[in-house]
């Protein structure tokens, strides 16, 4: 799971490490390389008709074409809902808070299994989990660094990967829409401490304390959201570990299949598939694809990942086929993707999946 990381002093400088001390998992971004629903590109072109915009404006470049918008199954490459974008806040500039008003629309009934996942996870904490770590499946570009300052728990809204021509429509969007989350999985309540954005105050700062609850502070040096200490361990009215579990399970083979063949990392995960149990490390890997190490794991994490993550994510992925589908005992498992004894994979097994692999063997398929 995504851990919860924060600078370890405060705001000041130095390594980011998580609750436990640990180095920290690198903050949750979208892949601009991993397809998407066209339903959010949907969503913003009703928007922008609704001021005014025609459908052929607001394509214009992006490659879609209005067939393509009326099919709801079809995908996208992110590059073209940005495009989108840049036509809509360049042709409707009169609309200032278009980002905020295109994010209220977006609704957990948007995302799909995705969606689904978040509303019925036990608590906010572990919302936060499965909401960064299959960003991918929803409609996000900003990046979320989701941690603790100063013992508060924060969230990071990170835009520096974004053009800046749609920075701040995306950043509102995202706010907005996560806000949205929050509220329909727990409706009434008072989560937010504080809000930091970076831009200068707009004329419809009012909306803002509206959609949160609390007057933001604008030109902050970043944008930041405070929750309430409390608020992370709270239960969820919709809350079913099961039902939460068996939707992440459907998450995670569902971006899977997308991420299959998109590039370094696609090439990485055949390669550990090809022999798991002698998962060569990233020394010997980047030997393999005449790369230096630090190259590879840069190149890694632009794609927004990481070694560790792939070989682990192959590794249980190849459990469950065998756990599911082989008649082999624990130990045999454990020799096959690798683990000295059955006792390693077993403690992996139950930190994967929050269960044994005996208990996952005999639990009924579900998805």
């Amino acid at each position: 799971m995504v851990r919860h990381c924060s600078p370890n002093q405060g705001d000041g400088p130095g390594p980011v490490v998580d609750t436990c001390g640990q180095m920290a998992d690198p903050a949750a971004r979208a892949d601009p390389q991993v397809s998407r629903s066209i339903v959010s590109v949907q969503l913003m072109m009703r928007l922008a008709t609704d001021h005014g915009l025609d459908v052929v404006r607001g394509l214009a470049g992006s490659g879609i074409s209005a067939a393509t918008l009326m099919d709801p199954q079809a995908e996208i490459q992110p590059q073209q809902e940005l495009k989108v974008i840049e036509n809509l806040v360049a042709g409707l500039p009169r609309v200032p808070d278009l980002g905020l008003q295109a994010g209220l629309r977006y609704h957990l009934s948007l995302y799909g299994v995705w969606g689904f996942a978040l509303a019925t996870s036990p608590t906010l904490r572990e919302l936060t989990d499965v909401a960064t770590r299959y960003l991918d499946l929803s409609f996000a570009f900003i990046r979320f660094d989701i941690g603790l300052r100063d013992q508060r728990p924060t969230v990071d809204l990170q835009t520096d990967a974004l053009p800046p021509a749609v920075r701040q429509f995306v950043l509102e969007r995202d706010f907005a829409a996560m806000v949205n989350a929050l509220t329909e999985v727990l409706p009434g309540a008072s989560l937010f401490e504080a809000v930091d954005f970076s831009f200068a105050q707009p004329a419809y700062a009012d909306a803002f304390r509206r959609l949160c609850g609390v007057t933001p502070r604008f030109g902050q040096p970043d944008n930041r959201v405070f929750l309430r200490p409390a608020s992370l361990d709270q239960p969820l009215p919709q809350g079913n570990a099961l039902v939460s579990r068996a939707c992440e399970d459907y998450c995670r083979r569902l971006l899977a299949r997308k991420r299959e063949h998109v590039g370094l990392a696609a090439r990485v995960r055949q390669r550990l598939l090809r022999d798991p149990q002698r998962m060569p490390g990233i020394e010997a890997l980047a030997r393999e694809f005449n790369m230096a190490p630090r190259s590879l794991r840069r190149r890694l994490d632009e794609e927004g990942t990481r070694f560790r993550d792939l070989t682990e994510d192959v590794r249980q992925s190849l459990a469950r086929d065998l756990l599911r589908n082989a008649d082999l005992k624990l130990d045999e498992i454990a020799e096959r993707l690798g683990y000295a004894e059955a006792a390693s994979f077993i403690h992996a097994f139950r930190r994967w999946t929050g269960m044994t692999p005996s208990v996952f063997r005999s639990t009924p398929r579900s998805g």
